[in-house]
């Protein structure tokens, strides 16, 4: 049984996702304002957290990067009315991994919460089979299990994103994916429009492993395409 935090003020909107929710047999947890869902969320253990944006006392972008901050890494689902682009782009760069704007269909909203249980599901099936949980090229160390990134053996604090584009490159060397591609494998789906939101996640990785920014040694970019990892490293 799956377990999700509902962080939402509008009873009749929790009310009607914790219906749909239980019936995918999951355990329905809900806080009303965004004091006691800031609270919830760092305290408890879920699968899903679904997080409006206008809370009282507290909005969801703040939690959001405070669930990250905490390297907390419950997928976040973002349920708002807000409908202009910067505030979409507020909510997947804080560390959200879906955002769904109001008023939206149940179907879809159902669509969407099993895309995401089942990306968890193969991502933690994945760091079971997977042999080789730690990914050394040159001075950069991935540990996938611990989700921890080491340079030259000092720690690089990465967002949950971050490691998620390193992890996906550097498991990958030499592939190159486009922007497109990226925002599918990492964010879960198709974000048409927001392959800036990729530029943006890129540039702070980079910012952080690269020695030398003119002259990147670990991501690349492959021009016309999107960007690889070096695949001459060794």
């Amino acid at each position: 049984m799956k377990k999700v935090l509902v962080v939402e003020d509008d009873k009749d909107i929790v009310d009607l996702l914790k219906i749909h929710l239980q019936d995918l047999n999951c355990e329905v947890d809900v806080a009303y304002d965004g004091l006691e869902g800031s609270r919830k969320s760092l305290e408890g253990k879920y699968d899903l957290i679904i997080l409006d944006i206008m809370l009282p006392n507290k909005d969801g972008i703040s939690i959001a990067q405070k669930i990250r901050a905490y390297e907390n890494h419950t997928p976040i689902m973002m349920l708002t009315a807000k409908t202009e682009e910067i505030d979409k782009v507020l909510g997947l760069e804080s560390g959200a991994d879906d955002y769904l704007t109001k008023p939206f269909g149940i179907r879809e909203f159902i669509a969407r919460v099993k895309a995401i249980f089942r990306r968890q599901d193969q991502n933690n099936l994945e760091v079971k089979e997977k042999n080789q949980e730690i990914i050394r090229i040159i001075d950069l160390v991935i540990d996938t299990q611990k989700r921890k990134v080491m340079l030259k053996e000092k720690r690089i604090e990465l967002t949950p994103k971050e490691f998620d584009l390193l992890l996906l490159l550097a498991g990958h060397p030499g592939v190159s994916y486009s922007r497109d591609q990226l925002l599918s494998e990492v964010w879960g789906y198709d974000f048409d429009g927001y392959e800036h939101t990729v530029n943006s996640h890129i540039n702070r990785l980079r910012a952080k492993i690269e020695p030398d920014l003119a002259n990147p040694k670990y991501i690349l970019t492959t021009w016309g395409i999107g960007y690889r990892f070096n695949d001459e490293l060794s």
